[in-house]
């Protein structure tokens, strides 16, 4: 059993939220009720952190800032692709699970990742069109 390939934003996102705590700090420091600034850099950090998907030979788990949804491969119906490009997971259930790091152009590796359990159509080429 593998572990878990795991996908999430690049941390260097994790630069601009400390460039932006850094431009809060003089507003936080006017008085002691105006630190609850710096509260949007410290969630902001720490969704880059924790947001992502783990695609595992057990199925996908979806991460979110407060919580996980686990989905067994047995119960993956498909997947969505949303008018702007987001991908929803569609599970037997008809539910939909929204993959948070994930556009439509990350298709093939996820479909790589999976083991052969997603299949991606590939693109018409010219002389099909």
């Amino acid at each position: 059993m593998s572990p878990p390939a795991r996908l999430r934003t690049s941390r260097t996102a994790l630069l601009p939220v400390a460039l932006l705590a850094l431009c809060m700090l003089p507003l936080a420091t006017v008085s002691g009720w105006t630190l609850v600034v710096l509260l949007v850099p410290a969630v902001i950090a720490a969704w880059v952190v924790r947001v992502g998907v783990d695609i595992g030979d057990d199925g996908l788990t979806v991460r979110s800032l407060l919580g996980q949804r686990q989905v067994p491969w047995s119960r993956l119906a498909g997947i969505r692709v949303a008018p702007r490009g987001d991908l929803w997971l569609v599970t037997t259930a008809r539910t939909e699970v929204r993959l948070p790091v994930m556009r439509a152009r990350d298709l093939p590796r996820l479909a790589a990742l999976s083991g052969g359990r997603l299949e991606v159509p590939e693109p018409p080429t010219e002389k099909d069109q």
